[in-house]
């Protein structure tokens, strides 16, 4: 029925009139709705991605199982710095552990980033996003734009589409986590991340949202913030109307500013940045906590996959992480098994280039990633000896998911192949929402400039949405 459907969709494309106006559609829409990353606008194909409702709850289960193990390891490492030496936290990092958060998730919103194969028999999983997961406001709008476009509207006269918005989730999410805590009635937002990154037309996308719901909220930068007598408060913002406040009483940081790149930034003196003080006072709510950074991390996946530590897991979640979760090791000399046979790991990793992925141990966006079967021997032996010296993890291929995908070109409607991901989003324990991804090249990540992205709907034939 799926590959049906796209075909059906695409043939309404083969309609000129219809191919031209999907197209102008999509291009003005995205333009008044500032539905860019930076520069670009997010969507460049004419098509949604459609899932089943097996698909969807595959993803849901596989999905809801493996964080419910990150959960349980995430204890497990709170619990045991021994453990936790094995994902590389720096001294810093240890030191924002200390204070409980207020609330029950390690992560209270994250995002599992997947490869779902069309007819639905490989699912893999390939990073957890954990501390600061983007892109919901961005699917939620995009998914409202498509409905609009005549081809959508086109097929859905034959077609049930319905979407999967996930912007009241994070919101519920974000009040949970602030009654949690302690707080009552309505917290004042501020949304904190640097200033003139690509993301922030979804800040504002954010903002506008919590404002219709009643909440107020603010846009600002870790250099706007100041702890005074006991409260947060930005000194300069962003707000949603012209405001002559000098300052902005905060309540609940939606944190969207990586915490590697705010200790980074601010060095020797990050620990007693206002945002850190007002955290470890409990003056604030923050979602997500510095806690977050347990399971960020990309060498969770080795602890996922070390059989050793699989006492912790429950049996579904044991076959979770078998089904969905590649192997993956943290780099560096000594033995260990793969799939339970004795090696050494870098003789291993050398030898076995055309089926590992090397990835930095607290990077995003792609970088300083080394795909082994599309780099030379040199190149490969030269990015090991790199993984030696900062903190990262290799990890086995996946297989990984196409489709094909129409996009307007020079006038004209071309279907290419494209690489396509699910990246499903997590709230608590539970999947609600999807970002999906599209790129010609295989390292699909949109940061990187590697692709694009396009609205998930769930499709089923003849039936009411």
């Amino acid at each position: 029925m799926l590959e049906t459907a796209i075909a059906d969709y695409h043939a309404a494309l083969q309609d000129e009139a219809i191919a031209r106006a999907t197209w102008e559609a999509l291009t003005v829409g995205q333009r008044e709705c500032n539905l860019f990353f930076g520069e670009r606008p997010l969507a460049t194909v004419m098509r949604p991605r459609f899932l089943t409702r097996p698909q969807y709850d595959l993803l849901r289960r596989g999905v809801g199982l493996v964080v419910a193990a990150l959960q349980r390891l995430g204890d497990a490492l709170l619990a045991d710095p021994a453990l936790r030496a094995r994902i590389a936290l720096t001294p810093q990092e240890e030191a924002l552990l200390v204070r409980d958060p207020g609330y029950p998730y390690h992560s209270a919103h994250s995002r599992m980033d997947t490869f779902l194969t069309l007819d639905g028999a490989s699912l893999r999983f390939v990073e957890y996003n954990g501390e600061s997961p983007a892109a919901i406001a961005y699917e939620d709008v995009l998914a409202e734009l498509f409905l609009s476009l005549p081809a959508m509207q086109q097929f859905t006269r034959t077609y049930a589409v319905t979407p999967l918005p996930a912007r009241q989730r994070l919101l519920d999410t974000l009040l949970d986590a602030w009654a949690h805590s302690g707080g009552s009635g309505s917290p004042r937002i501020a949304i904190v991340d640097w200033s003139g990154l690509p993301t922030h037309s979804e800040f504002m996308l954010f903002q506008r949202y919590f404002y219709d719901h009643g909440i107020e909220a603010v846009i600002c930068t870790p250099d706007d913030l100041a702890y005074r007598d006991g409260r947060l408060i930005a000194t300069r913002f962003q707000a949603v109307e012209p405001t002559a406040a000098p300052a902005f009483p905060i309540d609940l940081v939606y944190k969207r500013v990586l915490t590697s790149e705010l200790l980074t930034h601010y060095g020797a003196t990050a620990l007693d940045h206002p945002l850190v003080r007002a955290y470890a006072d409990g003056a604030i709510c923050m979602v997500n906590s510095f806690r977050a950074k347990l399971l960020h991390k990309k060498a969770i996946f080795a602890l996922l996959t070390d059989e050793s530590l699989h006492d912790l897991f429950t049996p579904d979640e044991r076959a979770a992480i078998h089904a969905h979760v590649p192997w993956t090791r943290l780099v560096r000399p000594g033995m260990t098994t793969y799939h339970g046979a004795a090696i050494d790991l870098l003789t291993f990793a050398h030898a076995e280039r055309e089926r590992l992925v090397l990835k930095p141990n607290d990077e995003y966006g792609g970088k300083g990633v080394v795909i082994g079967w599309e780099t030379s021997p040199d190149e490969w032996a030269r990015a090991l000896a790199e993984a030696l010296r900062t903190p990262s993890i290799v990890q086995e291929r996946v297989t990984i998911a196409y489709e094909e995908y129409p996009a307007m070109v020079d006038g004209a409607v071309q279907i290419g192949r494209r690489l396509v991901d699910s990246d499903p989003f997590v709230f608590g324990g539970e999947v609600h929402g999807c970002l999906c991804r599209l790129s010609t090249v295989t390292l699909l990540n949109v940061t990187a400039g590697g692709g694009s992205t396009t609205p998930v709907f769930l499709v089923e034939r003849g039936s009411e949405p």
